[in-house]
């Protein structure tokens, strides 16, 4: 009996969801209010940090912004002000050291309050073959784009788990979801930072938080400097991305509580035909799309932190 019950929910439910997917295309989801929140961006020097911390000012926030960047910080802090946040600070913080991620937190909490937005946005990228990337450069890949959002949330979960109320955003990478030739050590990064935020966010709900939203982000190359050089084989089906036109769909995400952005909209097919069409099929696909080329002329910042 138990069977058929809980067979039939399954259904039902399904199919509500199916029709209130269906209703949001054409109807938008309503937008929370985030005044007066705290929202903590790292890597808001520069990027797509700074920009989303623009964003997020314009709606009443207190914004705390962390980099390695001090001069950064400040140029984000003050056009952070002039949108409209309610007040600002800013922490030199490298995010791939976990001592120095958990003593910047405890400052951040005793000198500004409970952190009640996190957005994990630092990361680097080496650009080189796997065999060709020094470890240490590997090491720091993995610190500053995975296991720092782990720090992270040590850090700052518990008091949103206490209030039942919080959003966990995580600035991971369609190569989070799709490997790419000559991105190794990036990709398992990014890998490791898709499956960690959706895991916590399954054990909050498990636990009965669903006050504590997830917000996972998947874009393709943006036009930041991170990768300058690459191309891409077809613009019109996979652009580089407009930064503000990414920073502006993270902050609806968060409003309307997305749990997974990728961008542009073909990476939603293209990350469903991986799972679904045979290894052959999908290597070709792959070789069609440029994902074996896409390094081959690689740049970066000169200093390639974000």
């Amino acid at each position: 009996m138990n069977f058929l019950l809980e067979t039939l929910r399954v259904l039902l439910l399904s199919l509500w969801y199916n029709v209130e997917a269906f209703i949001h295309l054409f109807v938008p989801k309503r937008k929370k209010n985030i005044t007066g929140e705290l929202v903590l961006i790292t890597g808001a020097g520069s990027g797509i940090g700074r920009l989303m911390a623009r964003e997020f000012a314009a709606h009443g926030t207190v914004l705390v912004l962390w980099d390695i960047n001090q001069e950064g910080m400040k140029e984000t802090a003050k056009l952070a002000k002039q949108n409209g946040a309610s007040r600002v600070h800013y922490y030199l913080c490298d995010c791939s050291d976990k001592n120095e991620v958990y003593r910047v937190a405890d400052q951040v909490k005793r000198e500004v309050g409970d952190i009640s937005i996190l957005v994990n946005n630092a990361g680097i990228v080496t650009g080189k073959k796997f065999m060709d990337a020094p470890d240490s450069l590997i090491e720091k890949t993995m610190e500053v784009n995975s296991m720092a959002h782990f720090w992270t949330y040590k850090a700052f979960l518990p008091a949103m788990i206490a209030n039942n109320h919080g959003h966990l955003v995580s600035i991971a990478s369609s190569a989070g979801l799709i490997s790419v030739n000559g991105l190794a050590d990036y990709c398992a990064s990014k890998f490791a930072a898709v499956g960690f935020a959706e895991s916590v966010g399954l054990e909050l709900l498990a636990t009965g938080k669903d006050g504590i939203k997830t917000t996972i982000v998947c874009p393709y190359f943006i036009n930041t400097g991170m990768f300058d050089g690459c191309q891409t084989k077809w613009p019109t089906l996979l652009p580089i991305l407009d930064p503000e036109y990414v920073a502006k769909k993270i902050l609806n995400a968060v409003l309307t509580d997305q749990v997974y952005l990728l961008l542009p909209k073909t990476m939603y097919l293209i990350s469903a035909l991986k799972t679904i069409l045979p290894m052959k099929q999908g290597i070709l696909l792959g070789q069609y799309l440029g994902a074996f080329n896409l390094m081959d002329h690689f740049r970066g910042r000169s200093r390639k932190q974000e």
